[in-house]
């Protein structure tokens, strides 16, 4: 696949919530994933990493809705912008948020994914 058809797959996976799929079928096995400091979560790896991240997020959030631009591709990357209305379980605190995903591939397999955005409560 291209980089612009593994963008279009991501996306069309993201936006019918189907994470575990994009995993296994975009991700190198070997993957990198990074969140901004503050975020529960700063870094992992593998595709194991990423099942636990996921894990994680959903025993702490109930998402409400989720939003999914284009993507925008440039050499070996590509961005979307991620929006969310979503309740933090644990103190029922309900917001809304986006944020940047830049991710890189290699070999026909996301490497590598980073998030932007302020974590809540971060003082930033």
């Amino acid at each position: 696949m291209s980089i612009q058809e593994i963008a279009d797959r991501l996306v069309e996976l993201c936006k019918a919530g189907d994470f575990a799929t994009a995993h296994a079928e975009l991700y190198a096995d070997d993957c990198v994933s990074i969140e901004p400091d503050g975020a529960p979560v700063k870094e992992v790896k593998g595709k194991e990493g990423l099942a636990q991240k996921g894990k994680q997020f959903d025993e702490m959030m109930e998402v409400h809705g989720f939003t999914v631009s284009a993507p925008i591709v440039a050499d070996e990357f590509f961005s979307i912008v991620l929006g969310m209305d979503a309740t933090f379980k644990p103190t029922g605190q309900r917001s809304n948020s986006s944020e940047i995903a830049v991710y890189e591939v290699k070999d026909g397999k996301i490497v590598k994914e980073e998030f932007f955005f302020r974590p809540q409560g971060s003082g930033m």
